[in-house]
């Protein structure tokens, strides 16, 4: 899910090595996405070959990314995040963009996503009659409540739920590859038709659920200050923990292929569960699907406290209303920000199924994506040779990441109009917004 968090406390400074950053970006990325969006990418292309290809293009993506936002945290250690990036490149109406849809689109989208994942593997574990979206805005909802209260995860709880996780991981990999085994697939080419605007279309369809399921490589930029030798060990860290990302992915979708086939990945809303089951039987389903759920929940309950310090920041900047960013006396939980961020999240989780929320979070996120990233070329020409981090193949990698980001923003308007034009609209609300708040903060 999007996430623009401020930067780590300075009493860790300069402690991470290569291994503890590396689990930080895997951390970071590892969320809900692989655990469902497999089947939603089967439905936009039909051969194995494909499948894995897009996921392994998406991680090179990733990888292109994380490098940038690394640069862009050596060259402006006093920013945090994209909306800080775009303020200081271009301009606060460029930055109150952001974040006016990082409100109503891509946070709450994000969230709302990741609820109906939850909801899904839920339901697996306990049945019931609710459905996923109604129990996706219970979940919401009462995670905002524990939130106001201040009763945030610990570093211990967040440790234990990240094992969660790879483990779920690990025991798909491993169950589907021992006991998982289900009808022969057929290798066909990697292109095995002419390449034509359906191929074209399907591929960035199919991008849409990938690079949603690899986002967070972005907190590269929030531990840049805490490491030994950050010239050295960032770009290190980077390169091995996507690429170990891109590894669990692809043996994921390997198992998810070979048990089930193609057709059989597209016809179910939880891959790992169906994988689970068919090799090791209902019980081995259930605590999979608990163990998915369980480490789900903290996912999300820890990045419901990320964007209302991007809200905060506009009511620094004068750009929103003040009262926004109020911290409750007690808890010092932003309670008027959290509760706000929960309910547009409910709003969109009952307005969709699952693949119309993802269209409609990446088709405004990866316009800010690619803008960003074009905030390195204007701070390298006001920083010429300067001697820190630098982004291994510049302009090239960089240039390949904003088109590669622009292109899937246009492939997912070519596919999903409706969902994506209500995001845009929505952006572009933002422009009134904009010129009220700017010219209420000069009167």
């Amino acid at each position: 899910m999007p996430t623009d968090t401020a930067a780590a406390p300075v009493t860790l400074a300069r402690r991470l090595g290569v291994f503890d950053a590396t689990m930080i970006v895997m951390g970071g990325i590892v969320g809900s996405g692989i655990f469902i969006n497999p089947y939603v990418v089967a439905q936009a292309v039909h051969t194995p070959a494909l499948i894995l290809g897009c996921w392994a293009f998406g991680g090179l993506v990733a990888l292109a990314g994380g490098f940038i936002w690394a640069e862009l945290a050596v060259l402006r250690p006093d920013l945090n995040g994209q909306y800080a990036y775009l303020r200081e490149a271009y301009h606060p109406a460029v930055a109150f963009g952001y974040g006016w849809a990082l409100m109503l689109v891509i946070q709450s989208g994000g969230m709302a996503a990741v609820a109906v994942t939850c909801a899904h593997y839920m339901r697996e574990v306990f049945g019931g009659s609710i459905s996923d979206r109604m129990l996706a805005i219970v979940i919401l909802l009462s995670l905002s409540f524990i939130n106001c209260l201040g009763v945030r995860a610990g570093s211990s709880v967040q440790s234990v739920l990240m094992i969660l996780k790879i483990g779920a991981i690990f025991a798909l990999v491993a169950a589907g590859t021992l006991w998982g085994s289900g009808p022969p697939l057929h290798w066909t080419p990697l292109l095995d038709r002419p390449v034509s605007w359906n191929l074209v279309a399907g591929v960035a369809a199919a991008l849409t659920p990938i690079l949603f399921a690899y986002g967070g490589w972005q907190c590269a930029s929030f531990m840049a200050n805490e490491m030994k030798n950050v010239e050295r060990d960032l770009s290190r860290a980077m390169v091995f923990g996507v690429i170990g990302v891109i590894v669990l992915y692809l043996a994921v979708n390997a198992v998810c292929l070979t048990a089930l086939g193609p057709a059989g990945l597209a016809a179910t809303m939880t891959p790992a569960s169906t994988v689970i089951q068919h090799a090791l039987g209902r019980s081995g389903a259930f605590w999979l699907a608990l163990a998915i759920a369980v480490s789900t929940l903290g996912f999300l309950s820890h990045g419901m406290l990320t964007a209302p310090r991007v809200y905060y920041s506009m009511a620094q900047d004068k750009l929103f209303f003040d009262w926004v960013g109020l911290l409750n006396h007690r808890t010092h939980a932003p309670v008027i920000a959290i509760t706000m961020q929960g309910v547009l999240a409910s709003i969109i989780a009952v307005s969709g199924r699952y693949e119309q929320i993802l269209n409609y979070v990446v088709s405004i996120d990866f316009i800010f994506f690619g803008l960003t990233a074009t905030c390195l070329f204007v701070f390298r020409r006001r920083a010429p040779g300067h001697s820190g981090y630098r982004v291994p193949g510049h302009p090239y990698t960089t240039l390949f990441f904003v088109i590669a980001c622009w292109l899937v923003v246009l492939g997912t308007f070519v596919n999903y109009p409706k969902n994506s034009f209500i995001g845009l609209g929505l952006l572009l609300l933002g422009i009134p917004a904009f010129m009220f708040w700017h010219r209420r903060s000069t009167v």
